[in-house]
């Protein structure tokens, strides 16, 4: 054991929160992926994404997430992305168990931001991510193998992220307006999706390029954690490596 002692390191945290659309961005090419590799050694990324939960269902389990408590872990929170609304806006009628009536999805984004807030991550270090457009025709192909008829419509879509980017403004939040950017100058958004819903590898870029604009400034002069190993002094390491 060495006779030198330093205090554990805390490293700076960017928290994922969503749904399955976050859960899937550290897939190869995900934008989750993108983004850790240039915080690589700066600040963990962690992923925080739940397959088919809706802002709900991510209230609720926020606090068994990250304490309330204004500690001093949750002061090395970076960011936080707050990413929901592809399954609230799901259509009533068809898919009743995800679907999430608009002015309420707007109070549990609002809930979700006041809860960060309170544990000690300010207003503009939280990002709110819009749905995505949605290309009906290719995922009632999906819903169709399923059994069930199509589930979700893009205007229905566009009505949750402009309720979205409202309650950003509200909260004092950034926000990433995928519905609206996607579709911008009527370009082809169908490139973006794998399935009509979810994100291809050029949506995962495409979301990794654009969050990252709204990262970089707060994240990328993070320094490096602990020493480049070139400056490790070989013949007593412990005094490069252990202290604060």
């Amino acid at each position: 054991m060495s006779k030198f002692t330093g205090t554990t390191v805390i490293w700076p945290k960017l928290i994922l929160f969503g749904d399955s659309i976050t859960q899937f961005s550290f897939q190869a090419n995900g934008f989750g992926a993108e983004i850790a590799n240039k915080l690589a050694r700066k600040c963990d990324v962690v992923n925080r994404g739940f397959s088919g939960y809706n802002s709900r269902w991510a209230k609720i389990i926020l606090p068994r997430l990250l304490s309330s408590q204004n500690s001093a872990e949750n002061m090395k929170i970076a960011a936080v992305t707050v990413f929901f609304g592809a399954n609230d806006c799901s259509l009533k009628d068809k898919n009743p168990q995800q679907h999430i009536p608009l002015q309420e999805y707007s109070d549990n984004l609002k809930e979700i931001c006041r809860f960060l807030t309170s544990a000690g991550v300010s207003a503009d270090s939280v990002i709110f991510i819009t749905p995505p457009p949605v290309h009906e025709p290719s995922w009632e192909k999906e819903c169709i193998l399923k059994g069930c008829p199509l589930n979700r419509h893009n205007s229905q879509a566009g009505k949750y992220a402009a309720a979205c980017v409202c309650a950003a403004g509200q909260c004092g939040a950034n926000v990433l307006d995928l519905w609206t950017l996607m579709q911008k100058d009527g370009q082809d958004y169908t490139v973006y999706l794998s399935d009509g819903l979810h994100l291809s590898v050029q949506g995962n870029q495409f979301v990794a390029k654009h969050l990252w604009e709204l990262l970089e400034s707060r994240l990328a002069d993070l320094p490096f954690i602990l020493p480049y190993w070139g400056d490790v002094d070989p013949k007593s390491p412990e005094s490069s490596l252990l202290c604060d």
